[in-house]
């Protein structure tokens, strides 16, 4: 029985179109951020290590990036698996007020305790589990490949939120402010 759904579903994708890397509050930004992993490729598979909870440890991969504008005030990273068969992208984390001095992520930083006590200005918001913290790559058996896309946008002005944002309220929020932007694909499949 295992993966018989996934394969019934394989052509229902949300579809690349509805990333917020497409949307028209971050689409006009040039990808001039450089975003990479020590984990995996750019387009190569994520380890099992960084898949979600039932599959793999959930723990939030390392990320560094270069070629953040001058003019930034503060970086938002955004995980969406455009695959999902549902009609937008399952969004794995949402994380607002990174500080334009930082260049990285450590690894398990958007996971467990880490997410629970930021030591810096860090938030997350929540991801389609409901969650405030990074839910790894878990996609259906049996439906094929997904791609993990984690963008990282610099805005000229800081965020602000009267409670726990979702990628939605992030979004826009982000609308007339997004000066550059960075992507990176990681694969998964089950």
């Amino acid at each position: 029985m295992s993966g018989i759904f996934g394969r019934m579903l394989r052509r229902v994708r949300a579809g690349e179109k509805h990333l917020t890397w497409n949307d028209p509050s971050a689409s006009d930004a040039p990808a001039s951020i450089a975003l990479v992993s020590p984990t995996f490729e750019p387009g190569g598979f994520i380890p099992l290590r960084h898949a979600g909870k039932g599959v793999g440890e959930n723990v939030s991969p390392a990320l560094s990036w270069s070629g953040v504008p001058r003019e930034t005030e503060e970086l938002v990273l955004i995980v969406e698996d455009p695959d999902a068969p549902l009609p937008r992208p399952f969004v794995h984390a949402v994380v607002t007020g990174i500080l334009p001095a930082m260049t990285a992520l450590a690894e398990g930083r958007l996971s467990g305790a880490l997410a629970a006590a930021p030591a810096d200005d860090l938030a997350l918001g929540k991801n389609t589990f409901g969650k405030t913290s990074y839910g790894g790559p878990r996609p259906v058996p049996g439906h094929g490949p997904h791609t993990y896309v984690f963008q990282l946008f610099a805005l000229d002005r800081r965020l602000s939120f009267a409670a726990v944002p979702s990628r939605r309220d992030v979004v826009r929020q982000m609308r007339g402010s997004v000066v550059a932007r960075g992507r990176l694909d990681g694969l998964y499949e089950r």
